[in-house]
Protein backbone atom coordinates (compact mmCIF):
# COMPACT_ATOMS: atom_id res chain seq x y z
CA UNK A 1 0.00 0.00 0.00
CA UNK A 2 1.49 3.24 -0.67
CA UNK A 3 1.82 6.16 2.30
CA UNK A 4 -0.34 9.39 1.54
CA UNK A 5 2.19 11.32 0.63
CA UNK A 6 3.12 13.87 -2.24
CA UNK A 7 6.96 14.10 -3.31
CA UNK A 8 8.02 16.92 -5.40
CA UNK A 9 11.33 16.66 -6.78
CA UNK A 10 13.28 18.84 -8.83
CA UNK A 11 16.53 21.35 -9.56
CA UNK A 12 16.89 24.74 -7.94
CA UNK A 13 14.47 27.60 -8.44
CA UNK A 14 12.10 25.26 -10.23
CA UNK A 15 9.39 26.45 -8.28
CA UNK A 16 9.40 22.96 -5.76
CA UNK A 17 9.02 25.36 -2.35
CA UNK A 18 5.92 27.27 -3.87
CA UNK A 19 4.07 24.70 -4.88
CA UNK A 20 4.83 22.18 -2.24
CA UNK A 21 3.72 25.20 0.22
CA UNK A 22 0.14 25.60 -2.09
CA UNK A 23 -0.22 21.37 -1.74
CA UNK A 24 0.17 20.79 1.90
CA UNK A 25 -2.32 23.95 2.51
CA UNK A 26 -4.84 22.41 -0.20
CA UNK A 27 -4.87 19.15 1.13
CA UNK A 28 -4.11 20.21 5.04
CA UNK A 29 -1.08 17.97 5.04
CA UNK A 30 2.31 18.33 6.62
CA UNK A 31 5.21 19.92 4.76
CA UNK A 32 8.96 18.93 4.45
CA UNK A 33 11.33 21.20 2.96
CA UNK A 34 14.54 19.22 2.79
CA UNK A 35 16.61 21.53 1.06
CA UNK A 36 15.83 23.88 4.09
CA UNK A 37 16.59 20.77 6.08
CA UNK A 38 19.70 20.14 4.79
CA UNK A 39 20.81 23.97 4.96
CA UNK A 40 20.27 23.64 8.93
CA UNK A 41 22.13 20.85 8.86
CA UNK A 42 25.31 22.87 7.13
CA UNK A 43 24.22 25.86 9.65
CA UNK A 44 25.18 23.66 12.22
CA UNK A 45 27.92 21.92 11.26
CA UNK A 46 29.43 25.03 10.06
CA UNK A 47 28.83 26.23 13.84
CA UNK A 48 30.46 23.65 15.18
CA UNK A 49 28.62 20.88 15.54
CA UNK A 50 30.07 17.18 14.60
CA UNK A 51 28.00 14.88 12.40
CA UNK A 52 26.85 12.66 15.40
CA UNK A 53 25.57 15.19 17.08
CA UNK A 54 23.86 17.43 14.43
CA UNK A 55 20.39 15.00 14.06
CA UNK A 56 19.94 15.16 17.95
CA UNK A 57 20.20 18.84 18.39
CA UNK A 58 17.88 19.12 15.40
CA UNK A 59 15.03 16.85 17.08
CA UNK A 60 16.06 19.11 20.58
CA UNK A 61 16.16 22.15 19.30
CA UNK A 62 15.03 23.13 16.08
CA UNK A 63 11.70 23.44 15.12
CA UNK A 64 9.57 24.12 11.80
CA UNK A 65 6.77 26.55 11.80
CA UNK A 66 4.51 26.62 8.85
CA UNK A 67 2.16 29.80 8.48
CA UNK A 68 0.74 32.12 5.64
CA UNK A 69 3.91 33.95 5.07
CA UNK A 70 5.33 30.49 4.62
CA UNK A 71 8.39 28.35 6.35
CA UNK A 72 10.24 29.79 9.13
CA UNK A 73 12.97 27.75 11.33
CA UNK A 74 13.66 28.49 15.13
CA UNK A 75 16.40 27.53 16.93
CA UNK A 76 15.40 27.90 20.70
CA UNK A 77 13.57 31.75 21.15
CA UNK A 78 15.65 32.87 17.46
CA UNK A 79 14.27 32.57 14.09
CA UNK A 80 17.35 31.74 12.03
CA UNK A 81 15.24 31.12 8.79
CA UNK A 82 17.35 34.35 7.39
CA UNK A 83 20.30 33.01 7.81
CA UNK A 84 19.52 29.93 6.24
CA UNK A 85 18.26 31.34 3.14
CA UNK A 86 21.89 32.86 2.36
CA UNK A 87 24.06 32.07 -0.25
CA UNK A 88 26.42 31.13 2.07
CA UNK A 89 24.43 28.60 3.69
CA UNK A 90 23.35 27.16 0.27
CA UNK A 91 26.64 26.53 -0.90
CA UNK A 92 27.59 25.15 2.53
CA UNK A 93 24.51 22.71 2.46
CA UNK A 94 25.25 21.60 -1.51
CA UNK A 95 28.78 20.56 -0.34
CA UNK A 96 27.90 18.98 2.73
CA UNK A 97 24.48 17.17 0.94
CA UNK A 98 26.76 15.14 -1.50
CA UNK A 99 28.14 13.32 1.67
CA UNK A 100 27.33 9.62 2.65
CA UNK A 101 26.89 10.42 6.39
CA UNK A 102 25.30 13.32 5.99
CA UNK A 103 22.16 11.59 4.19
CA UNK A 104 22.17 8.77 5.56
CA UNK A 105 21.74 11.03 9.21
CA UNK A 106 19.03 12.56 7.40
CA UNK A 107 17.43 9.70 6.21
CA UNK A 108 14.86 8.54 9.14
CA UNK A 109 14.66 11.93 10.23
CA UNK A 110 13.03 13.57 6.93
CA UNK A 111 10.62 10.34 7.04
CA UNK A 112 9.64 11.15 10.56
CA UNK A 113 7.67 14.44 9.38
CA UNK A 114 5.15 11.91 7.41
CA UNK A 115 2.16 11.91 9.96
CA UNK A 116 -1.07 9.60 9.14
CA UNK A 117 -3.05 12.87 7.47
CA UNK A 118 -0.30 13.08 4.47
CA UNK A 119 2.82 14.76 3.78
CA UNK A 120 4.01 16.76 0.83
CA UNK A 121 7.86 16.58 0.32
CA UNK A 122 9.72 18.46 -2.28
CA UNK A 123 13.30 18.27 -2.57
CA UNK A 124 16.24 16.18 -4.94
CA UNK A 125 15.80 12.80 -3.66
CA UNK A 126 12.23 12.70 -2.51
CA UNK A 127 10.62 10.32 -4.48
CA UNK A 128 13.43 8.23 -5.30
CA UNK A 129 15.12 7.62 -2.13
CA UNK A 130 13.10 9.27 0.63
CA UNK A 131 9.59 8.11 0.04
CA UNK A 132 9.84 5.60 -2.82
CA UNK A 133 5.64 4.58 -2.62
CA UNK A 134 4.78 8.09 -2.54
CA UNK A 135 0.99 8.22 -4.32
CA UNK A 136 2.14 11.04 -6.20
CA UNK A 137 5.38 11.82 -7.63
CA UNK A 138 6.10 15.01 -9.84
CA UNK A 139 9.53 16.40 -11.15
CA UNK A 140 9.24 20.12 -11.41
CA UNK A 141 11.64 21.58 -13.93
CA UNK A 142 12.38 24.94 -15.68
CA UNK A 143 15.39 26.57 -18.44
CA UNK A 144 18.31 27.43 -15.87
CA UNK A 145 17.59 31.29 -17.41
CA UNK A 146 13.53 31.17 -16.14
CA UNK A 147 15.10 29.84 -13.13
CA UNK A 148 17.73 32.55 -12.84
CA UNK A 149 15.24 35.38 -13.21
CA UNK A 150 13.20 33.63 -10.65
CA UNK A 151 16.32 33.65 -8.06
CA UNK A 152 17.36 37.39 -9.13
CA UNK A 153 13.57 38.77 -8.20
CA UNK A 154 13.43 36.55 -5.28
CA UNK A 155 17.41 37.72 -3.90
CA UNK A 156 16.50 41.10 -4.94
CA UNK A 157 13.32 41.40 -2.67
CA UNK A 158 15.36 40.33 -0.05
CA UNK A 159 17.84 43.52 -0.52
CA UNK A 160 21.01 41.01 -2.17
CA UNK A 161 22.82 42.48 -5.03
CA UNK A 162 23.03 39.84 -7.53
CA UNK A 163 24.30 39.12 -11.10
CA UNK A 164 22.24 37.70 -13.86
CA UNK A 165 24.70 35.61 -15.16
CA UNK A 166 26.71 34.55 -12.53
CA UNK A 167 23.07 32.83 -11.66
CA UNK A 168 22.44 31.43 -14.94
CA UNK A 169 26.50 29.84 -14.64
CA UNK A 170 25.56 29.03 -10.90
CA UNK A 171 22.73 27.02 -11.93
CA UNK A 172 24.03 25.04 -14.39
CA UNK A 173 26.76 24.11 -12.48
CA UNK A 174 24.66 23.10 -9.87
CA UNK A 175 22.47 21.19 -11.99
CA UNK A 176 25.46 19.46 -13.25
CA UNK A 177 26.71 18.64 -9.60
CA UNK A 178 23.06 17.14 -8.54
CA UNK A 179 22.45 15.25 -11.93
CA UNK A 180 25.81 13.41 -11.91
CA UNK A 181 26.32 12.61 -8.05
CA UNK A 182 27.25 9.43 -6.62
CA UNK A 183 24.29 9.47 -3.85
CA UNK A 184 21.04 10.32 -4.77
CA UNK A 185 21.54 11.79 -7.86
CA UNK A 186 18.71 14.32 -9.33
CA UNK A 187 16.70 12.25 -11.44
CA UNK A 188 13.00 12.09 -11.82
CA UNK A 189 11.66 8.92 -10.16
CA UNK A 190 10.11 5.71 -13.04
CA UNK A 191 6.61 6.83 -11.81
CA UNK A 192 6.92 10.68 -11.66
CA UNK A 193 5.30 13.23 -13.49
CA UNK A 194 7.34 15.88 -14.81
CA UNK A 195 6.39 19.43 -15.40
CA UNK A 196 8.16 21.83 -17.27
CA UNK A 197 7.45 25.13 -15.60
CA UNK A 198 9.17 27.63 -17.80
CA UNK A 199 6.16 28.56 -19.81
CA UNK A 200 3.28 28.27 -16.92
CA UNK A 201 2.56 30.48 -13.79
CA UNK A 202 2.46 29.36 -10.57
CA UNK A 203 -1.04 29.37 -10.50
CA UNK A 204 -1.17 27.07 -13.44
CA UNK A 205 1.35 24.51 -11.89
CA UNK A 206 -0.69 24.38 -8.99
CA UNK A 207 -4.06 23.63 -11.07
CA UNK A 208 -2.42 21.21 -12.69
CA UNK A 209 -1.11 19.65 -9.57
CA UNK A 210 -4.76 19.68 -7.85
CA UNK A 211 -6.40 17.79 -10.90
CA UNK A 212 -3.61 14.93 -10.19
CA UNK A 213 -3.64 15.05 -6.22
CA UNK A 214 -7.83 14.65 -7.17
CA UNK A 215 -6.76 11.40 -9.52
CA UNK A 216 -4.54 10.05 -7.17
CA UNK A 217 -5.47 10.74 -3.78
CA UNK A 218 -8.86 11.23 -4.48
CA UNK A 219 -8.35 14.85 -3.09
Amino acid sequence: MKDNIITIDGPSASGKGSLARNIAAHLNFDILDSGLLYRVYAYLFDSGLEHTKIVAHIKKNILFKTDNEGLTIQEGSEDITGKLRSEKTAKAASKISSLKETRNNLLELQRGFYISKGLVADGRDMGTVVFPNAKLKIFLIASPEVRAKRRYLELQNRGQEVNMLALIEDIKQRDLKDQTRVLSPLIPAEDSIVIDSSEMSLDEVLSFTKKLTKRKLNK
